[in-house]
């Protein structure tokens, strides 16, 4: 220890990690550790890519092993199609028709993607799909024109969203009670806004949304694919995306990084009800009505893709192409039930069973992890 002249010593310096800093106070005062500015921001950035880094390798190549296997059941199934249906089942507009019918419930699996990753669920999917058909189909809002009729779709679709997300991240009530509400209220407020009748759209430009052909594929597997795309960026290549795995694997971790939990999750069911948004005008233009009976156990379908795709209704891990893929899968067994004559029932058997196989393997996965 070196003396002073004085001959009083001096302090002894501090012992910090690098890239800390320390500062003592005058007189012997305890010296006061100050980190420096950007350490906030590194941790809440380490702890939104939590969601994706902090998984072992194992758990990409069981997320690609996945959805290989997944292909292979569509590849399965188009053989099974070839054997059963007379040459039916790979005609042009046979496939076309398979596309169309899992674009409007694959939007709605997109937004169920989101929310289940983020460690949530929303059961009133189908619902605000009905209710944003109906409510952009009155004689009122069809009056002002196509670009107010799907504005309307939208916006019931993300307020009724929001709603949810504010009653589940900020009064702490439970997904599944708070969706379960809005599915019986949005269900009831459509049906009672139609007065249980179906509202036929006579806008043409909205019709033309599902008969319209580019390169002869309906513009409706392209909106499709475009919502597709804009999820997979937003999931996988933005904060938001790293955030939203962060919250599901750990919410109090993220929490504690200084992550906002309430206000994403929020968010998440925001954008769900947008997705039904999306959902309700393809539907629309699809059938030319707006009907309360629209997106009926759409919610069951869109839980049902996201599990056979991989995501862990536990959230914390997922993919939104598995989810796609487990969207065509259903899509095509309900085709092929269909062409061989095959009665309803049976077809909710087999998806029941689908999705028990799904769940066992996503826990017989989780107890082999490391």
């Amino acid at each position: 220890m070196s003396e002073r002249t004085d001959g009083s010593p001096e302090p002894a310096e501090a012992q910090l990690p690098a890239g800390r800093t320390s500062t003592v106070a005058p007189s012997g005062e305890t010296g006061v550790e100050v980190p420096p500015v950007d350490e906030h921001t590194r941790i809440e950035e380490a702890a939104a890519a939590a969601g994706t880094d902090r998984q072992p390798s194992w758990t990409g190549r069981l997320s690609e092993v996945r959805n290989l296997g997944l292909v292979g059941v569509l590849i399965l199934l188009g053989i099974v199609g070839v054997l059963t249906t007379d040459g039916q089942f790979l005609t042009t507009s046979n496939i076309i028709n398979i596309l169309v019918s899992a674009s409007i419930i694959g939007v709605v699996t997109v937004g169920m993607t989101f929310v289940i990753i983020g460690g949530g669920i929303d059961l009133s999917v189908g619902a605000l799909v009905a209710l944003a058909s109906v409510w952009a189909t009155t004689l009122q809002t069809q009056s002002y024109g196509w670009f107010i009729m799907v504005i309307t779709a939208l916006l019931v679709g993300m307020g009724a969203g929001l709603i949810n997300g504010v009653l589940i991240a900020y009064g702490r009530l439970v997904p599944f009670i708070v969706t379960l509400a809005m599915l019986v209220s949005a269900r009831g407020l459509a049906q009672a806004m139609s007065d249980r009748r179906t509202q036929l759209v006579t806008v043409r430009q909205i019709t033309n949304i599902a008969t319209k052909e580019v390169l002869g594929i309906p513009l409706l597997v392209y909106l499709f694919a475009a919502v597709i795309a804009v999820g997979w960026v937003v999931l996988n290549r933005t904060t938001f995306g790293r955030r939203t795995f962060a919250i599901g694997g750990n919410s109090e971790a993220a929490r504690l990084a200084g992550i906002d939990v309430k206000r994403h999750t929020a968010l998440l069911y925001v954008l769900s009800g947008l997705c039904c948004g999306i959902a309700a005008v393809m539907i629309m233009a699809r059938t030319t009505t707006g009907s309360s009976t629209h997106g009926d156990l759409y919610e069951l379908d869109a839980i049902a893709a996201v599990i056979i795709g991989g995501t862990l209704l536990t959230g914390g891990r997922g993919t939104l192409i598995g989810s796609v893929l487990g969207v065509l899968v259903f899509t095509t067994i309900t085709n092929l039930f269909v062409l061989n004559n095959l009665a309803s029932d049976v077809q909710n058997i087999a998806k029941g069973l689908i999705i028990i196989a799904a769940v066992l393997l996503q826990r017989r996965s989780k107890a082999s992890s490391p």
